[in-house]
């Protein structure tokens, strides 16, 4: 059986970037992944490469950057003033660190996370990019199966 619209599809894969050889994901050899095709849930470079394959089939192939989670954008990189994450007139200087994800709430209600990149005396340098920008992806895998 081969993978369609709507099929599932236990894969096994390594992702890495494409430029520095990297490994960002890799399934773990005692749970499958399992992902349903053509509902939108995937990228849509990554389902069009494996659609069609069968049970049994290896692949190998590159998603470019800017048909995986976009290029990194300058303006998704800015200041916050450090008084925004108060509660109750503190601040909380344990979850103030470069490299922690912050969860936030824009002023339309849509949820961010934000990386912080840099510490200032009265600001917070916080990095909205998705993690994977800029990155050309490589998936190389083997579909173990394919169910109705």
């Amino acid at each position: 059986m081969k993978i369609g619209t709507n099929s599932i599809a236990g894969i096994s894969y390594t992702l890495t970037s494409n430029i520095s050889g990297e490994v960002l994901e890799k399934t773990p050899d005692n749970n499958l992944m399992k992902f349903k095709f053509g509902v939108g849930e995937l990228l849509p470079k990554f389902e069009q490469n494996l659609l069609e394959l069968a049970g049994g089939e290896s692949f190998d192939f590159i998603i470019p950057a800017g048909d995986a989670y976009g290029s990194i954008d300058p303006y998704a990189v800015f200041d916050i003033p450090k008084d925004t994450f108060e509660v109750d007139g503190k601040i909380d200087n344990d979850m103030l660190q470069i490299g922690n994800q912050i969860p936030l709430t824009d002023n339309e209600g849509n949820k961010h996370i934000g990386l912080i990149t840099k510490l200032m005396d009265n600001a917070v340098t916080m990095n909205f990019n998705h993690p994977l920008a800029g990155v050309d992806l490589r998936f190389v895998g083997k579909v173990i199966e394919v169910f109705e």
